[in-house]
């Protein structure tokens, strides 16, 4: 019998601590961990492949070219999206391998830059939802919008941050290649849900400013794969409705059917845990007999094993 695949899609606190500093140094501690949890997954017998996030990442890395402007010529948006897919894949290929030799297993992680098509007539670009970059306060949004033209909005309490398209995934360019290199490797792929790019008339591929939900990606790239579970890591152990009210209910499992209600009633916040929960919705709808989970990274091996997160499935 075949190994189960999996496909693991790490949110921003599998990358870097809300509460510490945003060296690169501080990063790799918290990868470290990250990574330490991963390979107990892929010890169990699993095959994996891992999506990550870049949301605070490219953030920083567009406002440090643009800060640096008069200095050396600012990148564009898709180009900082690479550079954040380079740096987080480097760290996580380095930490996952040393993780996984302690458990004894000599096996290949490699990252690959992965280039993802969107439409160019997404609504999406006309309505910027993805946050991205640091936290600001209300003054220090409003500033931003007034100096940069920056679309800055509130983050679930947290603060304000500044907001880009993300469109929905259609296509990942590198697929093929994925599909190859997974009997053989742990590959890291759609980096940041993947550079976004849009297909011309002549068949190349143009980058272009957005920021791809890495939970959508990860959904398709489970397609894409057969993956038998779409597993994504968040804050939260369990998905949650009426969340932070005093009537909050963790959910155990939960049907399409369940899903597309409490999104109707508004029980997920956009930009949070709304992509999370269509992500599952849109895999398990795709494979039926196929299930999507989501919980916290401490507890993704227990999820695994049924002891808890929330189980999405169609029935």
């Amino acid at each position: 019998m075949s190994a189960e695949k999996i496909v693991i899609a790490l949110g921003g606190n599998a990358l870097q601590s809300g509460n510490g500093p945003a060296t690169a140094e501080a990063q790799l501690e918290v990868v470290k961990n990250t990574c330490s949890h991963i390979a107990k997954i892929s010890d169990m017998g699993y095959e994996i492949g891992v999506v990550h996030g870049n949301g605070p990442q490219v953030g920083r890395i567009v406002l440090a070219s643009e800060t640096a402007k008069d200095v050396t010529p600012p990148m564009p948006f898709d180009v900082c999206g690479a550079m954040s897919q380079g740096y987080i894949g480097y760290h996580i290929q380095q930490c996952l391998k040393f993780a996984l030799k302690e458990k004894g297993k000599d096996m290949p992680v490699v990252t690959l830059a992965t280039q993802v098509v969107v439409e160019a007539e997404d609504p999406a670009f006309k309505k910027p939802t993805k946050p991205i970059g640091p936290f600001y306060s209300e003054e220090e949004a409003k500033a931003l919008e007034s100096e940069k033209g920056y679309t800055m909005k509130e983050d679930a309490g947290r603060g304000y941050r500044r907001v880009v398209a993300s469109p929905i995934p259609k296509k990942i360019v590198e697929i093929d290649a994925v599909k190859k290199l997974w009997d053989s490797c742990v590959v890291i792929t759609c980096g940041g849900g993947g550079i976004p790019v849009v297909e011309k008339e002549d068949g190349s591929l143009e980058g272009v400013a957005a920021v791809i939900d890495k939970d959508f990606a990860a959904e398709l790239l489970a397609e894409e794969v057969n993956a038998d579970t779409l597993m994504i890591l968040t804050e939260v152990e369990k998905v949650a409705i009426n969340f932070n009210k005093p009537d909050q209910k963790e959910l155990d499992k939960m049907t399409y059917e369940d899903a597309v209600k409490y999104r109707e009633e508004g029980h997920f916040p956009a930009g949070s845990m709304l992509p999370k929960v269509e992500a599952a919705m849109k895999f398990v709808k795709a494979f039926p007999d196929k299930k999507a989970i989501i919980t916290s990274l401490d507890k993704a091996l227990d999820a695994l094993e049924g002891k808890t997160g929330t189980v999405i499935t169609f029935k």
